[in-house]
């Protein structure tokens, strides 16, 4: 055989192997693609009660070392890439022992994330929590302390705090404030009042969230997270 036969044979048979890829690729997407829409659909009509509850599933799988570990297959970032349909909105802290993802169980796509020491309220919060109430059209959004919280702790001790950290404390101070006579642990006690302020808070902060909450659009809700047994508790 010469090297130019040789050549031939072989530009023919990789041309086989492409064209036999392409039939068995185009059979298998649209199905993937059917499931995939059927799932983005199921999540986009999800009532703000069942959206807790699948949250308060996870995190309960989370606690039992039971985790399914869900949407993270490869077909979920090709998913995901084409839109997201998150069914919950995490207010969360910063500190590293507090991923949402992780303490509920869920994944790529699944939940809208907005992280800042001491899990408060200000205009760049907000517009986050607007953007996926009314773009992404999430039926719930929690606000979601923890134990130990150290941005409280600074609010609580009320030291002097280098440059921007004093924003921090400033913006949690009203919690230490309200809850500096009552019996108890102090800091625990600032914890969840700075989380139930700021569930109260919505109301008057973000007039188009009330509406979705007055719609039964969007649910909200003030958690509590343990860092000793990773459970969430629903405080408000």
């Amino acid at each position: 055989m010469t090297e130019s036969e040789r050549t031939d044979r072989i530009s023919r048979r990789n041309l086989m192997l492409r064209a036999g890829a392409g039939i068995l690729a185009a059979s298998i997407a649209p199905g993937l693609f059917k499931t995939e829409a059927a799932n983005a659909e199921a999540l986009s009509n999800i009532t703000p009660d069942a959206a807790l509850k699948k949250l308060m599933e996870g995190n309960r799988r989370y606690i039992q070392q039971k985790r399914t570990f869900p949407d993270q297959a490869r077909s979920r970032i090709v998913e995901v890439a084409q839109g997201q349909h998150p069914f919950a909105t995490i207010l969360a802290c910063s500190d590293s022992r507090v991923a949402p993802e992780i303490i509920f169980d869920q994944g790529l796509g699944d939940l809208f994330d907005i992280r800042v020491a001491g899990n408060f309220l200000d205009d760049g919060v907000l517009g986050n929590m607007e953007y996926a109430a009314l773009e992404l059209g999430v039926p719930l959004l929690v606000i979601l302390g923890h134990e130990r919280c150290g941005a409280v702790k600074a609010a609580l001790d009320g030291k002097a705090v280098p440059g921007h950290i004093s924003t921090l404390v400033a913006a949690i101070k009203p919690a230490v404030d309200a809850t500096k006579n009552r019996l108890g642990d102090a800091w625990d006690n600032a914890v969840r009042a700075n989380v139930k302020m700021n569930v109260n808070k919505l109301k008057s902060a973000s007039p188009l969230l009330a509406e979705a909450v007055k719609a039964g659009k969007l649910k909200v809700v003030g958690g509590h997270y343990d860092l000793d047994s990773g459970k969430v508790e629903i405080i408000a």
